[in-house]
């Protein structure tokens, strides 16, 4: 598939050229842990569980997480690249300048979070739950998003670009200037107040308005 520009004007991760590895041991992985200025690659972390864990300018590339439960996790200037992320619970997270490339977050957790600059590009993100999170200046790029969870949330510069969004739940999520255009939408749940002023395909306005009871002929 062709890659295409994102057009929200979304900050990226500042990272050093040169970082050092990062050794994550047992007993480094506590409540309110600092991680900065590293990489952390090619290894699997597995059965973790910390509060407010927090991440500065850290490259995450070729990791597997299973079994993570890092609530309220704070990430700054961070890149996930080629990694399974696929279940690990980040409720509450607040995120700024991070991207997600090549990433599998199937099922992850990032509901009642904050996120800030964020970029998910062609990530599978089937069933993961973003709700009651802020979202601002937020891009979803050839995503597949199936069935995932964005009810009761705000958006603000939000985009979705090329993406899967089929059985997404956006129930109580004002859609306002978001452009769907460029993705498949059939079997999104929606309110009709959420659909006022969003951008759709006359096919996609067509299925959009079976879901308010409108029948045309």
């Amino acid at each position: 598939m062709e890659d295409k520009k994102i057009n929200t004007k979304i900050l990226k991760p500042k990272l050093d050229n040169n970082l050092n590895n990062i050794e994550l041991f047992s007993e480094d992985i506590v409540d309110e842990a600092i991680f900065s200025l590293g990489k952390i690659v090619d290894c699997s972390l597995e059965n973790y569980e910390a509060d407010r864990i927090n991440f500065k300018q850290v490259l995450f590339k070729n990791v597997v997480f299973n079994n993570i439960t890092f609530r309220r996790i704070e990430m700054v200037d961070v890149i996930f690249e080629n990694c399974d992320l696929s279940n690990v619970d980040f409720m509450e997270a607040s995120l700024h300048k991070v991207e997600f490339i090549n990433c599998k977050i199937i099922g992850t957790n990032l509901s009642e979070s904050t996120l800030r600059n964020v970029i998910f590009e062609n990530c599978n993100g089937e069933y993961a739950f973003f709700n009651y999170s802020n979202l601002k200046q937020v891009a979803f790029s050839q995503c597949q998003l199936r069935s995932s969870d964005f009810q009761n949330s705000i958006f603000s510069k939000v985009e979705f670009q090329e993406c899967n969004l089929l059985e997404t739940q956006m129930n109580f999520t004002s859609l306002k200037g978001i452009d769907f255009t460029s993705c498949d939408i059939e079997g999104m749940a929606v309110n009709i107040n959420d659909v006022k002023g969003v951008i759709v395909t006359t096919m996609q306005a067509v299925y959009l308005s079976t879901l308010m009871g409108i029948i045309i002929k």
